[in-house]
């Protein structure tokens, strides 16, 4: 008797523990990415660091729900209500402005912290950079304005004489209009000749680098976009395959053949993205929680390619560069 009273008391101990711990389950951000878990591996491994370094770990005291739009944009409005329908504890608009746009539209209550390389405060995503107001805020990185830039790269590894610039732009962008009109300004002061192509599908691409062969460019710059940036590997080796130099805001264009990238660095930024999400579950209010820069920028040369074009890549550019893929 004495040994069933004991059992009837553990169970008696155990039963509400094991209650207590069904009734408390982890805290769950919802990722909406705008291309693919491959192409987001280098920012997810990033994204995990930063919420390590504030204390959680997947698996272990928060769960992630991801959702991918594999560079379809349509998508993503119908897959941030999948998100909030799943009652997330906070949204994270990791495909740029599009996705931030798609959670911002199916939730005004549930925290969002985007990811973004456009102005937050033109785009009405924050009222302020430092005192954000509603329910978002995130972090920005510096790719939207670092057009010129590329463009000055272009003409210091290209031969004298080549000035014909093929821009690869998507033309249902929120910025693409504004920064195509720097890049114009740029390319003129530069004595370069600037011409648009578009793409705002992958079907699109053939034709888009068929006209880049008929303008006979000497170059091509690819415009910071999420589509984009979505198939940069695509683009990588179409550029290769058709003996073009181009150059792009992210490190795995250029791993993947492309000339030259240069950008803000992916690291750093979703490192970022993961602290102020852990702000966020800590119960930090995104309205006063103030708008992160990334400011971290990288030069990435593939040496490689650069010989299979035929250029020869100044020393001063080499000795900038933060990596060079041989």
């Amino acid at each position: 008797m004495k040994r069933r009273e004991l059992l009837l008391g553990c169970a008696a101990v155990v039963w509400p523990l094991g209650a207590r711990a069904q009734q408390t389950p982890l805290p769950v951000i919802g990722f909406l990415g705008a291309a693919s878990p491959e192409e987001y591996a280098i920012r997810l491994r990033a994204f995990r660091q930063g919420l390590k370094e504030a204390g959680y770990v997947e698996g272990q005291n928060v769960a992630i729900e991801y959702r991918w739009a594999d560079a379809h944009n349509e998508r993503l409005p119908g897959l941030a209500a999948e998100l909030v329908q799943h009652q997330v504890a906070v949204i994270v608009g990791a495909g740029g402005a599009p996705s931030t746009a798609a959670a911002k539209a199916a939730t005004s209550t549930i925290p969002i912290v985007f990811a973004t390389s456009v102005d937050p405060v033109r785009a009405g995503f924050v009222a302020s950079l430092n005192r954000p107001g509603g329910n978002v805020t995130g972090v920005a990185n510096q790719n939207g304005e670092l057009g010129p830039k590329r463009l000055e790269l272009l003409h210091e590894l290209l031969p004298k004489g080549q000035t014909t610039i093929a821009v690869l732009v998507n033309p249902t962008g929120p910025n693409t209009a504004e920064q195509l009109r720097t890049l114009q300004s740029a390319a003129e002061a530069l004595g370069m000749q600037l011409h648009p192509v578009e793409a705002s599908t992958e079907r699109d691409l053939n034709t888009a680098f068929a006209n880049v062969v008929q303008l006979r460019a000497d170059a091509l710059v690819i415009n910071p976009d999420v589509f984009l940036s979505g198939i940069s590997e695509q683009l990588a080796a179409q550029a290769l395959r058709r003996a073009l130099p181009a150059v792009y805001e992210y490190r795995q264009f250029a791993a993947a053949g492309g000339l030259v990238s240069y950008g803000a660095s992916e690291t750093e930024y979703y490192r970022l993205v993961g602290v102020q999400v852990a702000k966020v579950l800590n119960g930090e209010k995104p309205a006063d929680l103030p708008v992160q820069q990334s400011t971290k920028i990288e030069l990435i040369i593939n040496l490689k390619t650069a010989k299979a074009l035929g250029l020869t890549i100044p020393q001063s550019i080499l000795a900038r560069a933060d990596e060079v893929i041989e």
